[in-house]
C-alpha cells in the first residue's frame, strides 16, 4: 500500500452532485441512486456554493416555513466547507470534527468538485500493514538520527502501535524520535523505552 498522506490519496473521485436549479424530488432520488445522506451543490460554473442534506430536506419538509425551499439552493446548508486535494489527512479530520460533518467536498484551487472524501476515507490510513508502517519509520528515523552515530534504535509495529526501544546518545532525543515515529500515517500510538550508554550519560 502507497504512502497515504492526502485528501488525494484517500479520496472517492466519482461522485454525485445536484445543481443549483434541482428540484427537491430530484435530490431525494439522487441521494437514493447514489445510497448517500448528502449532496455538494453546483453552481451554473461548476463551483461547490453549498451542501443539502437529508437534515435539510426534513426540515422542509416539516412545512414550518410558509415559503417552501424546492430548489438546491434554497434547501442549502452554505457555505460549504470543503477541502483541497493536496491537504493532509489530519487537516481534513479536524474540518470533519469541527463541524460534525461526515464527508467533505474536494475542490480544485477554482472551488469546482473534483471528488468527496468521507470519515471511512479518512480510515484507510490505518490499514497500512505494520511492516510497511515499520519501513517508513525506520528510513524516517534513519534520517533524523544521521548526526547522532552511537543512536541505536529497533522498530517493532503490531496493529499500528509502535514501540521503540535501543539507546540513544542523549534521552533529550527521544521526544524528537517519539515525534518522529508518530508522523507516519496509519500510526496509532507511539510506546518508547530508551537507555543511554554509561559513557553518555
Amino acid at each position: 500500500m502507497k504512502h497515504l498522506r492526502t485528501v488525494d490519496d484517500v479520496m472517492t473521485h466519482t461522485v454525485a452532485s445536484v445543481g443549483h436549479e434541482t428540484a427537491f424530488k430530484d435530490i431525494v432520488e439522487t441521494m437514493r441512486m447514489w445510497n448517500v445522506s448528502a449532496l455538494p451543490v453546483l453552481s451554473e460554473g461548476g463551483r461547490v456554493i453549498g451542501v443539502v442534506s437529508e437534515a435539510d430536506l426534513l426540515l422542509d419538509a416539516q412545512g414550518t416555513d410558509p415559503d417552501r425551499a424546492t430548489t438546491a439552493e434554497q434547501l442549502m446548508t452554505r457555505p460549504a466547507v470543503t477541502v483541497t486535494k493536496d491537504a493532509t489527512i489530519p487537516a481534513a479530520a479536524r474540518l470533519m470534527a469541527r463541524g460534525h460533518l461526515k464527508r467533505l467536498p474536494v475542490v480544485d484551487g477554482d472551488g469546482g468538485l473534483i471528488g468527496v472524501v468521507s470519515r471511512g476515507d479518512l480510515l484507510k490510513v490505518y490499514l497500512r500493514p505494520d511492516a510497511d508502517i515499520g519501513a517508513e519509520i525506520r528510513e524516517l528515523l534513519t534520517y533524523h538520527l544521521v548526526p547522532h552515530g552511537s543512536a541505536e534504535v529497533h522498530v517493532h509495529v503490531a496493529k499500528g502501535v509502535v514501540y521503540l526501544h535501543g539507546s540513544l546518545p542523549d534521552l533529550a532525543l527521544e521526544d524528537v524520535v517519539v515525534r518522529a515515529a508518530g508522523t507516519v500515517p496509519g500510526v496509532v500510538d507511539v510506546e518508547a523505552d530508551f537507555t543511554v550508554p554509561v559513557s553518555a550519560a
